[in-house]
């Protein structure tokens, strides 16, 4: 299989970003950790493993990426405002940088966007915001409003809220969104979540789904038996929907 690695200076995060690349054709998957996760953390997951199939045969190649979970929305030190905005500028690299070094290394026009936890909020956010980019989302165990309390989940911005908050988080700007044209290209996109039976964030996920159906997009959301927040139970998932 082939594996790179990629390290180079972003202008729009003042700091070095890493990313590895597996694979060498097909469908390009771009990958946003767990909140802990690293840019290997799939990779040390299995995750990888249980793709390595698809990705052998060129059907799928993966882009895995920092997510920056611990200078954004768990940055305790940074005011709330300033947590959502490192996250806007993230999705900026991944806009500007990222999917420019996908296009260029392979002209696929398919690019599937997927996370687990953490990870599938970034996903999800991404792909709502830019739907005519992406052809498919494919979403594990997410929390879609990181403004709710579950459990031991609290508010990552402890109250604050501004617009940039409103126009990252799924589940608040949806119910506003009336331009034909965005909504057009996010009924385009297939659209698949997993979430646990069991899971903390099972009642946030059929939230959503009831949004998406509100807005007439089509979208899959499968039930797992319990918790299934695990990498042995993304390891499965990810073989079957991706």
């Amino acid at each position: 299989m082939n594996r790179e690695y990629h390290r180079w200076y972003s202008p729009r995060l003042h700091r070095d970003m890493e990313l590895l690349v597996f694979g060498h054709a097909g469908s390009k998957v771009l990958m946003f950790p767990t909140r802990d996760g690293r840019f290997w953390e799939y990779e040390q997951l299995g995750v990888v493993a249980s793709l390595a199939d698809k990705i052998e045969a060129g059907h799928l190649q993966l882009y895995c990426i920092e997510g920056l979970a611990n200078e954004s929305f768990y940055d305790g030190h940074r005011h709330p405002a300033a947590r959502i905005r490192r996250h806007a500028a993230l999705e900026d690299y991944v806009l500007n940088e990222v999917l420019p070094l996908m296009a260029q290394k392979n002209p696929n026009g398919c690019t599937i966007v997927h996370g687990c936890s953490l990870g599938a909020f970034q996903a999800a956010s991404l792909v709502f915001r830019h739907p005519h980019l992406f052809r498919k989302l494919v979403a594990f165990s997410g929390r879609y409003d990181l403004t709710m309390q579950v459990e031991s989940f609290g508010n990552l911005f402890q109250g604050y809220y501004d617009d940039e908050i409103y126009f990252h988080t799924p589940t608040h700007f949806l119910p506003g969104l009336t331009c034909e044209w965005q909504l057009d290209r996010l009924r385009q996109v297939d659209i698949v979540l997993t979430i646990g039976d069991a899971d903390p964030f099972l009642d946030n996920n059929l939230h959503l789904t009831h949004l998406l159906t509100e807005r007439g997009v089509r979208h899959q959301l499968h039930r797992w038996d319990g918790r299934a927040h695990r990498g042995s139970a993304w390891r499965k998932m990810a073989a079957l929907y991706i």
